[in-house]
């Protein structure tokens, strides 16, 4: 005990001062082990965030798809109508509103449809922006074609005098010759002129349905390909 205890006075000197620092000690890793945690609240916060932010970017990514694909089976949709008047050269004289450029809901229909077609994203381009105007022009091009064809079904060969409805009756028995396969070449070919010259100054034919219709004449009348000899 000897030389300590001739000194056993300094811990009533000391001893707040020692324990200041120990609770200070004890605060300061008290406050230490508090950031600790923040730090990583803040850490595991951030990756919950990003984890959001990339499943939201995912299901905007699989909607943006949908609605991309729904569109394109729309348009493929529509258009298919369209073609099976466009090719069907005798059905398109029961509703000929349907290729006279000079109707407005004819019009319409048909600037519609070019636009929609221009506005078809390529590979390179399917922005959100990108798929939203396509999508809104294919659902104009498909509702101008449901309002043009109602009205042309309603109206059918109506804006024709009976003379001119004579020529499309006319024009259209000629019509279902020229595409009979059981007729003679020579014979389809005579009743797709003289159908043409019916229609001429009433309606033109659509132009994909005429070539088509040619293109079957000329393979008619010049018969099947021979072998060579």
């Amino acid at each position: 005990m000897g030389t300590i205890g001739h000194y056993w006075w300094l811990i009533f000197v000391f001893g707040g001062t020692i324990g200041g620092a120990v609770r200070a000690l004890g605060a300061w890793n008290e406050r230490r082990a508090e950031r600790r945690l923040e730090r990583y609240r803040l850490r595991q916060e951030a990756k919950v965030a990003l984890a959001r932010a990339q499943s939201r970017a995912r299901v905007d990514a699989e909607s943006l798809e949908r609605d991309l694909r729904r569109a394109v089976t729309e348009h493929q949709t529509t258009d298919d109508r369209w073609f099976g008047y466009e090719t069907d050269l005798a059905t398109i004289l029961d509703y000929p509103m349907l290729v006279d450029l000079r109707e407005p809901l004819t019009a319409e229909f048909h600037r519609a449809r070019s636009r929609a077609e221009l506005l078809r994203p390529s590979p390179d381009d399917t922005s959100p922006e990108a798929v939203e105007r396509y999508r809104d022009a294919v659902h104009d091009y498909a509702t101008a074609l449901d309002v043009a064809e109602k009205e042309a079904r309603r109206r059918r060969r109506g804006d024709f005098n009976p003379a001119e409805q004579e020529r499309l009756a006319r024009a259209q028995r000629l019509l279902n010759l020229a595409g009979d396969e059981a007729a003679s070449p020579q014979e389809r070919q005579q009743a797709y002129a003289r159908a043409r010259r019916e229609l001429d100054g009433l309606i033109d034919l659509p132009a994909a349905g005429a070539a088509e219709l040619e293109q079957r004449l000329r393979v008619a009348l010049e018969g099947p390909a021979r072998p060579d000899s």
